[in-house]
């Protein structure tokens, strides 16, 4: 397993800081046109680089098109309380930790499946078919945007027979601010009480900002064929 193109140094998480630092720090800029910032501003992605950019709203419209250097990063969160994922296909995903987020890939024309770690984010190793079999039941993963949307599953409370998995379909930002909280704050082997209670505050201020999306059952797509 590697790191694959997520950044792992200081450096590839700079623009990802505002989410897990709590000290005041000097007023951010746009990195294309060096406008101030708000604290709640868009993001692009280098696609080349897998790197984020903390920018303006102008320079994330100008950049928000299809087929350019950088990608434009959504806003929404979804929760998918209907997710299909067996305990043995979740073993088959060779993912070591009950964690994880994948996304389409562009420019590799590939789906890549990462679990955040103290050392950064990492690549699991995911075939093809897996994904595939994943997607042909969950059709709601036919909508994820190529690059800068990802599924998030997490399984660390169900592991520990705490609650049930939650499953996201979230802006991929979002998935390096989980990675940077858990790089930030683990200790130990265990990780510490403060990392887990980064996850726990992480996930609930998810779930709150999340919309609901449900799929139909058997029945109701039966009676509309």
């Amino acid at each position: 397993m590697s790191a694959g193109q997520f950044p792992q140094s200081g450096e590839g998480f700079g623009a990802l800081r505002q989410f897990a630092r709590r000290e005041r720090r000097p007023l951010e800029r746009c990195e294309l046109c060096s406008l101030g910032l708000g604290p709640d501003h868009p993001h692009l992605i280098e696609l080349a680089q897998r790197r984020l950019l903390c920018t303006c709203e102008a320079c994330a419209i100008l950049f928000s098109g299809q087929g350019v250097k950088f990608k434009r990063v959504p806003r929404r969160v979804c929760s998918l309380p209907d997710f299909s994922l067996s305990d043995a296909e979740w073993d088959g995903l060779m993912v070591p930790i009950s964690m994880a987020f994948f996304f389409k890939n562009s420019l590799e024309g590939r789906v890549i499946a990462m679990y955040p770690s103290p050392a950064g984010a990492m690549e699991s190793l995911l075939a093809l078919e897996s994904w595939n079999e994943l997607a042909a039941r969950n059709p709601v993963l036919e909508g994820m945007e190529q690059d800068v949307e990802a599924l998030l599953v997490n399984r660390l409370g169900y592991s520990r027979g705490h609650s049930a998995p939650e499953y996201y379909l979230l802006p991929i930002d979002e998935c390096y601010k989980l990675v940077g909280l858990i790089r930030m704050h683990w200790k130990g082997l265990s990780g510490g009480t403060e990392v887990w209670r980064e996850l726990g505050q992480f996930f609930t201020n998810l779930k709150a900002r999340a919309v609901e999306i449900t799929e139909p059952s058997k029945a109701e797509k039966g009676s509309h064929a």
